[in-house]
């Protein structure tokens, strides 16, 4: 399956084009960038092509990774799935609900297969710390402190996207998922603003558990830190969460995109409908914390 990579920044060369080029039964075969130059550079270190026209370079791949920012993102894979390609996507998919939506219908009606690589969920320990409490039960309530340092000088995850949205559209939807996977789908949320860039979210689960959540992209480093835990019957269990290597979590998520295109299944625990559930989570908080700035 022809895989090509939209985007040339940071994440791009690090994590997702090495992951294009290692994964099996995948070709790297093209990158597209807004910078020909860019484009040029990173294509030229895996043998593949460089576009900086979306139509031209969609038309010779099967699927495509974005690495772009989360509206630009949710735009170009509107095109992409409307011509046919199957979609890997970072989280979030965008942070507009309207746009998220209109990506979900999208590949709705293309039929086309979508993955959202919230990393951890591709984590083999904390897929198997997920299966064992959820087959467990019994689960009262959850905490989550995911302590970021991307908005620190010198962070090459200190970019305008994040400068303006903060950790509740960056890291949010890794604890949202995570925390949404072991207790159930999120029903509502209570969102609050500390200082800086600081949330706090208390989520309610379906089936009565609750959750909270701190999360910021503004902790020094010597405080960096994530945690996501469980509490109830059971006692107190504390997902494996560890900054790992990306890649291979990025191969796992390119590899089950795949297998699921060629077999014509359109459904992921992380696929774009998915993606798009989270983002309206995220909505809800931010809308909360606009109002309250507001008076």
């Amino acid at each position: 399956m022809r895989f090509g990579l939209a985007g040339t920044g940071y994440w791009a060369r690090v994590a997702h084009a090495p992951a294009l080029a290692s994964a099996d039964d995948i070709e790297f075969t093209a990158v597209w960038g807004r910078n020909r130059r860019a484009a040029s550079d990173l294509a030229d270190a895996y043998g593949a092509e460089a576009h900086d026209d979306v139509g031209a370079f969609l038309a010779g791949v099967d699927a495509v990774a974005f690495a772009v920012p989360p509206d630009v993102q949710s735009q170009m894979a509107v095109r992409a799935a409307e011509a046919g390609k199957h979609l890997l996507l970072e989280k979030p998919v965008s942070t507009s609900e309207a746009d998220a939506g209109a990506l979900a219908d999208a590949v709705e009606r293309a039929q086309v297969a979508s993955v959202v690589f919230f990393s951890a969920r591709f984590q083999d320990d904390v897929r198997a710390w997920l299966a064992d409490v959820t087959s467990r039960g019994g689960w009262a309530g959850g905490t989550a402190v995911w302590l970021g340092s991307a908005l620190r000088p010198g962070s090459p995850f200190n970019t305008p996207w994040r400068r303006q949205k903060g950790a509740l559209w960056d890291v949010g939807p890794h604890v949202i998922s995570l925390l949404w996977a072991s207790l159930g789908p999120v029903t509502s949320v209570t969102a609050d603003a500390g200082p800086a860039d600081v949330t706090h979210l208390v989520l309610h689960h379906e089936g009565g558990a609750t959750s909270t959540a701190t999360v910021t992209l503004s902790a020094p480093e010597d405080a960096a830190h994530a945690n996501v835990s469980l509490w109830g019957e059971p006692g107190l269990s504390a997902a494996p969460i560890a900054a790992g290597d990306p890649v291979t979590r990025l191969r796992t998520a390119l590899t089950e995109l795949a297998s699921n295109a060629r077999s014509g299944r359109l459904t992921h625990p992380c696929d774009v409908r998915f993606g798009r559930d989270v983002g309206r989570v995220l909505a809800a908080a931010q809308r909360q914390i606009d109002q309250r700035r507001c008076r």
